[in-house]
């Protein structure tokens, strides 16, 4: 533990190079990954120049849902520890930290987020660390769970079966109450972590039911970007495309290399995505759905900072 400490003592003040290699590494990987989609590039572009404004409209708007929808979580999540904040704030914060993966240095998405409820007086840093930690597992194992049932419509043959079942298994140990509440108060002691309450198993197999759904609301959103580049997917396929999205969004925050997935994220999404449609729309759907993330979760910072500024002020 201590030589642990060190390395990361060590990182910390070479912050300039954890930066430096994260930007190389993007440079490099968005080069390979143009040279590999050169073929599948010319099929896409034409379709991402006439791409159905209406379709995409309408993924842009059940995507920013999947984001509020997102945000309840975390705020029943924080309840369920004692601690109550508005919707506004938590919507405010978490936009925050997800917008902070795309600066490199991945110590701000926690600080992001820490430094929105610290700015209204809420000090709770181990509490909200550790709620970050519960929202990532419990959002990664729903999303897992979702592509694994959906598999069972398009084929389990070139999926990452095995990688997926040893993350899902890692992750329900992590999260189970015996072993999440005495590792979260080791790690977080520097912070000044107090012996956390754990979490009773109805708060989280109800969120992790709710992680599902909200996964297929994301799949939802995917649905539409196919359409909106052309694409002709079934009904059916949403909760395939709800895995698809999971299972991009645990490959981002696993990619440590590259700020908010950058480039692996992409190269994962587009993999699965050949299962239902063809190279072009696959590509297409993969560079819309980047621009809209961040669109949405810039334009969802926004509001939940003007929402909560605007509020009537407490008696």
């Amino acid at each position: 533990m201590g030589r642990l400490r060190e390395i990361a003592g060590a990182i910390a003040r070479r912050r300039w190079l954890l930066v430096a290699i994260q930007l190389t590494a993007v440079a490099v990987l968005l080069f390979f990954l143009g040279w590999a989609f050169r073929g599948a590039w010319h099929e896409a572009k034409p379709r991402l120049r006439d791409a159905d404004l209406v379709e995409l409209a309408a993924s842009t708007g059940i995507l920013a849902a999947y984001y509020l929808l997102f945000t309840v979580a975390w705020q029943r999540l924080l309840a369920a520890w004692g601690l109550r904040v508005s919707y506004f704030l938590a919507l405010q914060a978490e936009m925050s930290s997800i917008l902070a993966k795309y600066v490199p240095g991945t110590i701000w998405i926690p600080a992001a987020r820490v430094a929105v409820l610290r700015r209204v007086g809420i000090r709770a840093t181990p509490l909200v660390l550790g709620s970050m930690a519960v929202e990532a597992g419990l959002s990664g194992l729903a999303g897992i769970l979702v592509f694994f049932v959906s598999l069972t419509t398009v084929g389990f043959s070139a999926a990452p079966v095995l990688p997926l079942l040893a993350l899902a298994l890692v992750l329900a140990i992590a999260l189970h109450p015996r072993v999440f509440t005495p590792g979260l108060r080791r790690v977080l002691r520097p912070f000044g972590a107090a012996e956390l309450p754990p979490l009773p198993y109805s708060v989280l197999l109800g969120l992790i039911a709710y992680y599902c759904f909200t996964w297929l609301v994301g799949g939802t959103a995917i649905w539409f970007l196919l359409r909106s580049v052309g694409g002709n997917p079934s009904v059916t396929d949403i909760p395939y495309l709800g895995g698809v999205g999971a299972v991009g969004a645990i490959v981002a925050f696993l990619s440590l290399i590259t700020p908010s997935g950058l480039g692996v994220r992409e190269a994962t999404m587009y993999g699965l995505l050949l299962a239902v449609t063809t190279n072009g729309v696959a590509l297409g759907a993969t560079v819309l759905n980047r621009l809209t993330l961040t669109v949405v979760e810039a334009a969802l910072l926004l509001v939940g900072a003007l929402a909560w500024r605007s509020r009537p002020p407490r008696a």
